[in-house]
């Protein structure tokens, strides 16, 4: 995934221009730091950066000409404002004409990487939207839902109904299934294509934290909110905001959530005022909120709010005729991303059978990870059985090998010490074996990996990912 690496500093006093280098420096960003808006401009014009932090108040060009002329030459920066005390009405003009945010001086450390990483996630939206953008040139968003299958054929039939509404949609499935996908192509077969598509995991942030992200804040709502916050319910006004993992969100932002569903309105925290915004929301869910709902931990309201349509992604196993077409599409991507000199064209019809026999539990993205690890494995053009997870195929080293090298190795995991958990058993269980055949050649590869009757550089690879020193195994 992208992120940006060049950020202009503008600002006339050379102690905060020394303080921030060396803070953005010491953090991985390129940093060039000038005195003035016009020197500012001129940088601009010889280089490409992602991010301009500047002064409110600056001689020859101060911060509000600065960004007039940044925003209209390159518009797809992102422009930070930094503003003294007394200046902070300066500062929310700013925002109020395309500045991202603005900080307050003195600001501390964390607070200035804080507002970086804030903008980072954006930047990275903007990007992935253009992409995505131009990927419809050439392929529409239904065809990035691979699948022949009738599951498939159904789900496509669905998305192209509901997305030119703006009815909230919950999207069901298993993880790995491919949900966001899904969301996606309802913004993108939508009037609100050219907005902004906004994705947040609902478990992926602290309690503490969501009503914030979600809602934003008004300045001195509680402890270090020391600038008013726009939430991602206001970044994606216009367009759509995927609640991945629905099922994670806190009972009390259920209620504000709720709220906006029913009446198009949100309150930043500490406001006393709602605003209006134009989002659609599409949530996600592997969860059964049903189940949830009935022990309390899932407001029944949100819940049949949220399910007025539900799209059901099927698992890989309901979609066999799917797997052999996405298996070959991953191959090509494969082929081009890992440089292969020699490209692999397909897999043997042995691993054929093994790939449409297994259940795919992790579904596309078990899958995708299984054929990226076969073509990075493979030694001829098609991937045979011994290029796949061994879970698929069972690994014959596990039987042939015990004699001669067990003596001296870990005990096998039993269901306790593996949390009763079988891949982490079978990882356990490999990892002691390809250890004892370590130990038994005394760290030759070559010799080891013929005990364990897989290829030299099948357990090169499994060396690494174990992380284990082949001289001290």
């Amino acid at each position: 995934m992208a992120t940006f690496r060049t950020v202009l500093i503008a600002d006339d006093e050379p102690s905060i221009r020394h303080v921030l280098t060396l803070i953005l420096t010491d953090k991985g960003y390129d940093v060039r730091a000038v005195a003035d808006g016009e020197e500012a401009l001129r940088e601009l014009a010889a280089r490409q950066y992602d991010v301009v932090i500047s002064d409110v108040r600056m001689p020859k060009l101060d911060g509000m000409g600065l960004l007039k002329a940044a925003l209209e030459h390159w518009p797809e920066v992102t422009f930070l404002v930094m503003s003294a005390y007394g200046s902070q009405d300066q500062a929310l003009e700013a925002v109020a004409q395309g500045a991202y945010d603005y900080v307050q001086k003195p600001f501390k450390p964390e607070e200035i990487v804080l507002v970086l990483k804030k903008a980072e996630e954006r930047i990275r939206l903007l990007r992935e939207n253009r992409r995505l953008k131009e990927q419809r040139g050439v392929t529409g968003p239904l065809d990035r839902i691979l699948g022949i299958s009738d599951a498939v054929r159904t789900l496509h039939k669905q998305i192209k109904k509901l997305a030119p509404v703006s009815t909230t949609i919950l999207v069901s499935g298993e993880s790995g299934t491919g949900k966001e996908l899904v969301a996606r192509a309802l913004h993108e077969l939508s009037p609100r294509a050219s907005m902004p598509f906004i994705t947040v995991n609902c478990g992926a942030i602290p309690a503490g934290l969501i009503e914030s992200e979600l809602f934003g804040h008004a300045r001195g709502a509680f402890t270090d909110a020391r600038t008013a916050k726009r939430g991602l319910f206001a970044e994606a006004d216009g367009g759509t905001l995927f609640l991945d993992e629905i099922g994670e969100l806190p009972l009390p932002l259920q209620v504000k959530l709720l709220r906006f569903l029913q009446e198009g309105e949100i309150r930043p925290l500490g406001e006393t005022q709602s605003e209006k915004v134009d989002v659609r929301v599409v949530a996600a869910t592997l969860r059964d909120l049903g189940k949830l709902v009935e022990r309390g931990e899932f407001r029944a309201d949100l819940y049949f709010r949220l399910n007025v349509m539900m799209l059901r992604v099927p698992p890989l196993r309901e979609r066999k005729d799917d797997v052999m077409l996405l298996a070959n599409a991953f191959v090509s991507r494969f082929n081009r991303e890992l440089n292969r000199e020699l490209p692999v064209k397909g897999f043997s019809p042995e691993a054929t059978a093994l790939m449409q026999a297994w259940s795919w539990p992790g579904n596309v993205r078990e899958l995708e990870n299984a054929i990226e690890r076969s073509v990075l494995l493979a030694e001829g053009e098609l991937v045979i059985p011994e290029n796949l997870p061994e879970k698929l195929w069972g690994d014959p080293g596990l039987a042939a090998a015990p004699a001669p090298v067990a003596s001296g190795a870990p005990t096998a995991p039993t269901p306790e010490s593996a949390g009763y958990s079988l891949k982490r058993a079978m990882h356990e269980l490999e990892e002691t074996f390809i250890r004892a055949a370590l130990r038994r050649t005394h760290g030759n590869r070559t010799r080891a990996a013929e005990l364990l009757e897989i290829s030299h550089r099948a357990l090169l690879y499994k060396i690494k990912d174990y992380g284990i020193d082949p001289d001290a195994a």
